[in-house]
This record gives C-alpha cells, sequence and structure tokens, in this order.
C-alpha cells in the first residue's frame, strides 16, 4: 500500500463517518472530501472539479428542472391525488393503488420527491377509510424505492454510477438497460409488500378522523409566564398544568441562565420560560390559561392568529428544505413566513430543548397556525410538506400540457438517440423555461441543489480512487479474500457489500466508493465489469434496512415507527431483492467475456 492509497482510504473513512452521524449536511461532506483530495495532491484541481461540468450533474439539472415544472403546473399533484379517490374506502385497494401509483411516478421522478407529494394525500385517505396510517406509509416509501432500478432517471444513484462507468473506460448506462431487473424486482417488491409485509406493519394510530390523528401525536412547546399573571407565586402543582390542562412540564428556564427541573423550580417568577409536552389539543389549552403564552418561536402569540380566516396545520420538514440545520431564531420564521410554530415533534418524539434553539431537521413535523392566505403559500414552499387540509392545487391545463409534453419529447429523442441523453433534456429544460412553463427564479429555488452538489463531488472521488490506484489494490485484496468462491460469489459479496455501505451512508457516496472496485475486481479475473457495475446500481438502491433512506425517514415521524419496524419488514425485501437480482444480472449480462 502506498502512501497516497493509505491518505485517500484515511480521507474516505472520515467522510464515512460525516455520512454517517448527519451532524453536517451530505453535501458539505462531499466539498469537504473534495478539497481533501484537491489540498493532500491527490488529485489535481481541473480533474477534480470536472465533475461540476459532467454530463452527469448537467442531466440531473434538466430533469430537475423539468419535474419542478411538472409539480407547479399542478400535473403530479392533481394525478396523484386522483388516483388515491379511484381505491375509495376500501383498505387492500387503498394499499395496491396507493404502491402502484408511487411506484410507476418513481420510476421517472425522484422518489424522495414522489413520497413527500403522496404522504398528506395517503393520511387523509387513511383517516377516511378508518384505517391506520402506519398500514400504510411504509409500504408508501417502499414502493417509491423499488422502482429506482426501472430507468436510468429513477435515481439520481443510477445517474452518478453511469458517470463513473464512463471514467472506468465502460459505455454509459441506458435509458432502459437496468429494466429488465428493475421491474420484475418491482413487481416482486410490490407482491412482497400487499401479501406479506403489510401483515408485518405497526398499527400504532388509532382509526379516527385525519385532523384528530394527528392530535394524538406530542408535542414539544414552550410557554412564557407573563408580569402580572395569576401563576406568578404558584407551584407548578398549584399552576393547573398538568391537571386542568393535561400537558407535562419538563423543565423550567428562569432568567435566560437557570435550568431547573419541575421539582427544584419552586414558586413561578414572572418570565419563567416552561418547556412543556402534551397532545396537540392540550398544547393549545395553554392559550387559555390566563397569563401565559405560546413562545415557540420567540416572539409573543399575535392576538390577530385568533381570527376565524385563520388555521391549524401541521408540516413536515423536506430533504431539500432551506431550514435544515438552522434555528427558528436564526431564520426569523415568524417574519419570514407570517406563522406562528406552536410546537414541534420529531420523529415521533419531543427533544428536550427550546424550540427555538433547536437546528431543524428533515422530517420534522410543526405545528402552525396563522392566515389562510400565509398557508396556501407555504403549500408552494419547497421547504415543507402541509400534512392537514388545504386547498388542492388546481391544474393549469396550458402549462400542464407543455410539460408534458416537453418531458416526453425530451425522453423519446434520448431513448432513440436523435440526440444524446445529456443533450435532450438540456433541450427540453430550456423549453420548459422558454415556454414559461416554470420562471427560471422558481425552478432555480426549488432545485435541489444539494443532490448536484454531492453527485459531482462523488464523480471526482471515483477519479482519486483510479489515479492513485486505490481501486486496483481494494480489488486485488477482494479477489485474494474471494479466491474459493467463485465469480457468482464475488457478484453476490457485492450487493451485499453495497447494501452494508448504503446504511450508514448515502447511496451515491458507497456506490463511488465501490464501483471502482467492482470493476477492477472484474477486470483483474478477466470478467465482464458490466454486470458488476449493474449489480452496484441495484443494491445502491436496495435502502430497506434502516429509515435512513429519505423516503423512508420521510414516513418515520408521521407513521410514528420505529428502527425495528424497518428491519422486520425489510430485511425479507432485501433478501427477495438479493435473490433476484443475483439471477438475472449475470444472465442479461453475461460474466464472461466475448
Amino acid at each position: 500500500m502506498t502512501f497516497e492509497i493509505a491518505l485517500l482510504l484515511a480521507l474516505i473513512a472520515v467522510a464515512v463517518v460525516g455520512f454517517s452521524i448527519d451532524r453536517v449536511s451530505a453535501d458539505v461532506v462531499g466539498l469537504g472530501l473534495l478539497l481533501a483530495l484537491v489540498l493532500t495532491g491527490l488529485l489535481p484541481a481541473a480533474k477534480a472539479f470536472a465533475g461540476f461540468g459532467s454530463d452527469t450533474v448537467i442531466m440531473i439539472f434538466a430533469l430537475l428542472v423539468m419535474t419542478v415544472a411538472l409539480a407547479k403546473a399542478g400535473v403530479v399533484e392533481v394525478t396523484g391525488r386522483l388516483i388515491v379517490r379511484l381505491a375509495g374506502n376500501h383498505p387492500h385497494r387503498l394499499l395496491l393503488l396507493v404502491m402502484t401509483a408511487v411506484a410507476g411516478l418513481s420510476a421517472f421522478i425522484s422518489n424522495t420527491a414522489a413520497t413527500a407529494l403522496f404522504i398528506p394525500i395517503v393520511i387523509a385517505v387513511a383517516g377516511r377509510a378508518k384505517i391506520p396510517s402506519s398500514k400504510l406509509l411504509l409500504p408508501l416509501a417502499f414502493s417509491s424505492i423499488l422502482s429506482s432500478s426501472v430507468t436510468l432517471i429513477s435515481t439520481s444513484t443510477n445517474l452518478i454510477i453511469s458517470g463513473l462507468m464512463v471514467t472506468a473506460g465502460l459505455a454509459p448506462m441506458g435509458m432502459f438497460e437496468l429494466a429488465p431487473v428493475g421491474i420484475p424486482i418491482a413487481i416482486a417488491g410490490l407482491c412482497y409488500m400487499f401479501f406479506i409485509g403489510r401483515r408485518l406493519l405497526p398499527d400504532r394510530e388509532d382509526p379516527t378522523d385525519f385532523v384528530e390523528s394527528f392530535g394524538i401525536r406530542p408535542f414539544l412547546t414552550e410557554v412564557l409566564v407573563s408580569p402580572g399573571s395569576s401563576l406568578v407565586g404558584k407551584t407548578l402543582e398549584q399552576s393547573g398544568l398538568g391537571s386542568d390542562v393535561d400537558v407535562t412540564v419538563l423543565q423550567v428556564v428562569r432568567n435566560k441562565t437557570e435550568y431547573l427541573l419541575p421539582s427544584d423550580a419552586g414558586a413561578l417568577r414572572a418570565d419563567d420560560v416552561l418547556l412543556v409536552e402534551g397532545p396537540r389539543e392540550e398544547v393549545l389549552k395553554i392559550k387559555d390559561v390566563s397569563g401565559i403564552e405560546i413562545k415557540a418561536d420567540v416572539k409573543f402569540s399575535d392576538p390577530t392568529l385568533h381570527s376565524k380566516d385563520n388555521v391549524l396545520v401541521e408540516a413536515i420538514i423536506l430533504p431539500r428544505s432551506p431550514l435544515i440545520g438552522r434555528t427558528l431564531r436564526k431564520v426569523r420564521f415568524r417574519d419570514q413566513y407570517g406563522l406562528q410554530v406552536l410546537a414541534m415533534n420529531r420523529h415521533g418524539r419531543n427533544v428536550i430543548r427550546k424550540i427555538s434553539q433547536i437546528p431543524l431537521s428533515m422530517g420534522d413535523v410543526l405545528l402552525l397556525q396563522g392566515h389562510k392566505a400565509s398557508m396556501a403559500a407555504l403549500k408552494d414552499d419547497p421547504a415543507f410538506r402541509i400534512l392537514g387540509a388545504v386547498e388542492e392545487t388546481r391544474l393549469d391545463r396550458r402549462k400542464a400540457l407543455l410539460a408534458v409534453g416537453i418531458f416526453v419529447g425530451a425522453l423519446l429523442l434520448g431513448i432513440f438517440q436523435v440526440l444524446p441523453l445529456p443533450v435532450a433534456v438540456l433541450l427540453g429544460a430550456f423549453c420548459t423555461l422558454l415556454t414559461k412553463c416554470i420562471a427560471p427564479e422558481d425552478a432555480y429555488r426549488e432545485l435541489e441543489w444539494k443532490a448536484v452538489i454531492l453527485i459531482a463531488c462523488m464523480l471526482s472521488l471515483g477519479g482519486a480512487m483510479e489515479s492513485t490506484g486505490a481501486d486496483r489494490y481494494l480489488a486485488d485484496l477482494l479477489v485474494k479474500a474471494t479466491s474459493g468462491i467463485g465469480p457468482m460469489g464475488l457478484l453476490g459479496g457485492f450487493f451485499l457489500l453495497t447494501v452494508a455501505l448504503t446504511q450508514p451512508m448515502s447511496n451515491q457516496a458507497a456506490a463511488a466508493v465501490l464501483l471502482p472496485v467492482a470493476v477492477e475486481a472484474a477486470t483483474q479475473l478477466g470478467l465482464n465489469p458490466r454486470p458488476f457495475a449493474m449489480m452496484v446500481a441495484v443494491a445502491a438502491s436496495c435502502s430497506y434496512l434502516t429509515p435512513l433512506e429519505p423516503s423512508c425517514l420521510l414516513v418515520y415521524g408521521p407513521g410514528r415507527y420505529r428502527f425495528g419496524d424497518f428491519l422486520r419488514v425489510g430485511a425479507g425485501l432485501t433478501i427477495l431483492i438479493f435473490i433476484i437480482a443475483l439471477f438475472l444480472v449475470p444472465r442479461i449480462w453475461p460474466l464472461k467475456l466475448n
């Protein structure tokens, strides 16, 4: 092992830890790794930054512009609501239609976006059907991932693998090249979830109506004891909090410096801040207690918020939200959105800290109060997905027809090789902007720039592994370690290794680390490297064992799931996909070179 290889592996190990602990955004970790490669001399700057101008990144950018236009025109959401309505209130038919609809949609747009779209629809329909939403939300997330191997554009992971294949000297992945494996996987996965997986799902939510079902979720909030309050001078026991209002006081903050347990607080004082938790309706009762105010986003509740034009909704923080990692105080939430944050919930439980000081995370649920107009504007904000009743998106027929026509036309130009696929989708994005299907500022604001940056950085990592010889070194170790199990054993080993690596880190990062190694290992053994690349692509999207995949994380809180639920339902699905992939991949892409 050379010094360069050892240094690169050490940097990769640090990046894996960074991806795993999720303290820093994945795109920031990717940028840090890219800079480390340049500063240590492992990769020349020109080669390191080439990923940002690669065909893969341009294609992702163009596809995102077109899918954002489809959403803005109302095509995606109106279609989704129409499909779900066809199921009526029959639980089994509802489950089958939801899974089929989201799987079909996810073959052409981001699975995270498809999941985020269907979450409020599914919860609303589950409420009307009098079934727990936990019976539908996990199948929703899994179904969105199942079609990841149907087309090249099903997931950004396929695009990055295609780019890495070109770097390794292979032909890029075709639009439907994975489909002979991906379609059987999607069909078998949907059947597994319908006949087996649904029986393993937890039942943690009362089958009450939609609004009330959300009221049982515990929320964390802060209340301020106002000067002159009747509570001043009383102990918590005497205050009625916990008896008249069924909430639990977790902490008392006094003078902004003392953090007291309820038993140590003694008599309440003016300007004390109480950290409390309880069901939504009980939290809202606090507003009726004389002399205390909800103080979730630092400012007092505005009296104008009590008018008949105001509504209460819950909103979930989406993966591309610019609020992730920032606090309510820093973003000046009330001023920016014109809404009051009354309470928050994180993955089914509360965070015992001052709400205004809690950095927001993907999947956090905020209880919001505000004017209908402000809430309607929030519905179009890429930072959130409303989990409550708001006016449905109205279909803009002219823009919808144009957006659909441009999207389909661009794909057909690429599929039939009239134009190279990156050129075809970039032409589609240009026409989308030119015909004003979406305003440029809206498109750029709603793009998932984090995904674009991460993929560009991961492409550079593949170049570093090749230039330092790290891919050859690791491949040699694997070839020697698996010399007794043959090519099929090695192929299966890369599937299992990829699945294991995607649990603590992003799918794209795992693929970027393993694909060069898989290609080199096949080359050393005189085998066709393409089936190994395809196996890594299939395995990189097999994220069912933990809720760390973005689609799974989105349903984790609303479905009141636990880590063990994903393992219990996802283990059988992972084994099924492994068997199908191990059978089909070497038959579609022969292991032996001609």
